[in-house]
């Protein structure tokens, strides 16, 4: 069960800021690129079988990793 009275750490809040700034970033940054070379979605997408989550506690997964980044593929596309 997820404690929703403790407040988040301001570290866990700034980590959170930055994913947030480098996706939005990352997306455009790829649809620009994309726009005038394409191709280079489909050589990201096949890279994916490469990516991994480097968690060392046991929270460590691969495939959600992979999904995420599946999904903000399909959105630059759009």
């Amino acid at each position: 069960m997820i404690d929703t009275d403790r407040a988040p750490s301001l570290s866990a809040i700034q980590a959170r800021q930055r994913e947030i700034a480098i996706e939005h970033v990352l997306f455009h940054l790829v649809r620009h690129v994309e726009a005038r070379n394409p191709g280079l979605i489909a050589e990201i997408e096949a890279s994916l079988d490469h990516l991994g989550d480097p968690a060392k506690d046991g929270t460590a997964d691969n495939e959600a990793v992979r999904e995420i980044a599946r999904k903000l593929l399909v959105s630059a596309r759009s």
